[in-house]
């Protein structure tokens, strides 16, 4: 249950960064093209690392705590971009 609550909560928090996003770039020139790109590189860094941690072991070895940890994962990179945003 825990973890279904954690995914909502990302998807909320995901949602209201997809707005802030979408309004940098909807305002073009050139910080909507760095936006863009930023986007695109967090996306592929971020499932880059979780995949490194999946590889070596670090996000345990129980579905609970693999699916947690995945959660706090892409939750640390939504806030920091929320913040940065906003």
């Amino acid at each position: 249950m825990n973890a279904g609550f954690d995914a909502w909560s990302l998807g909320w928090e995901s949602a209201a960064v997809i707005g802030l996003r979408a309004a940098k770039i909807a305002q073009g020139g050139p910080e909507a093209q760095r936006e863009t790109e930023r986007m695109v590189s967090e996306k592929m860094t971020a499932a880059f690392e979780l995949q490194m941690a999946m590889m070596s072991g670090a996000m345990g070895v129980s579905p609970a705590t693999t699916t947690r940890k995945a959660l706090a994962h892409y939750r640390r990179k939504v806030r920091a971009n929320a913040r940065r945003l906003r």
